[in-house]
């Protein structure tokens, strides 16, 4: 449980992963998809998944070059999770408190 949680921890780093569980997406399009975020804090988010080896980064030949971010096999393995916290977050919005 501690690996999977460390995986996702970081601001942001849960909604980048969201994006590319939709399949790849450039870096144009993860910023649309997440306007509030910065582009530095996008790229050092990226470059962190990256080297944890959830994230591929593919750049295309030619100019301009394209750069295209993908989930590897093992960010689709937390595919499951992502989408069981998302679940939760809307329950838990739903509850009434007990007051």
């Amino acid at each position: 449980m501690e690996v999977a949680l460390a995986a996702i921890s970081g601001r942001w780093a849960t909604l980048v992963l969201r994006d590319l569980t939709h399949g790849p997406r450039s870096f144009s399009d993860l910023r649309a998809g997440l306007p509030t975020l910065s582009a530095k804090v996008l790229t050092e988010r990226l470059d962190g998944l990256v080297a944890q080896g959830l994230v591929r980064c593919s750049r295309s030949p030619g100019f301009p070059v394209r750069t295209s971010y993908s989930l590897t096999s093992k960010g689709l393995l937390l595919r499951p999770l992502l989408e069981q916290l998302y679940r939760t977050g809307e329950a838990l919005l739903d509850e009434v408190p007990d007051h």
